[in-house]
């Protein structure tokens, strides 16, 4: 192994255990909803994070923001998510805040999502761009464990209600796995 495999390989090491610390923060919800048909294609399980730093002007989740708002996201919560996410009709899980990128908890919640249902479908929605969160190794480990990534901030000047699935048409929906094999970003949807 020469100098720069070395170099890599202990970057690697000490990545992986970041995001593994970053797996195991608490984190709290602000609310949970069982079935719901406007964050996402089909009957989606939505989570709604608390925390928010963006603090985007309109934001139509402004309780949400604060970290310490709703219940903590404990086993008796995540057996709920689970048990909802296990009807047939069920297309997957929508995570929105609140935050996501700013809640490295999910990743866990996420890792056993994908591990008990692996054929639902994980959406999230985030105020961060799909490039800024490739950035943060907890937010890229985030967003590998999900299809689908609405992304951008909420502009209250670019607001259209005709959008599908986002609230201002800066946000793109993007296909996360699509855009890792192009290694560029690949919309899910206009």
């Amino acid at each position: 192994m020469n100098m720069t495999q070395e170099a890599w390989a202990l970057q690697n090491e000490e990545t992986q255990a970041f995001i593994e610390a970053a797996a195991n923060q608490p984190f709290r919800y602000a609310q949970f909803r069982s079935m719901d048909v406007a964050n996402g294609v089909g009957i989606r399980v939505v989570l709604f994070v608390s925390g928010c730093r963006h603090h985007c002007p309109g934001c139509f989740n402004e309780l949400y923001q604060n970290f310490n708002y709703g219940e903590i996201f404990d086993e008796a919560a995540e057996r709920r998510l689970l048990e909802a996410l296990d009807k047939p009709q069920v297309a997957g899980l929508t995570l929105l805040g609140g935050e996501p990128m700013q809640n490295p908890g999910l990743i866990r919640v996420l890792r056993k999502v994908r591990e008990t249902y692996p054929m639902k479908t994980i959406w999230v929605y985030s105020g961060y761009t799909y490039e800024q969160i490739l950035e943060d190794p907890a937010r890229h480990a985030l967003v590998d464990l999900c299809d689908v990534l609405v992304d951008g901030l909420f502009v209250e000047a670019e607001r259209d209600l005709k959008l599908r699935f986002r609230g201002s048409r800066n946000q793109r929906i993007i296909d996360v796995a699509a855009s890792r094999s192009a290694g560029a970003v690949v919309l899910y949807m206009e």
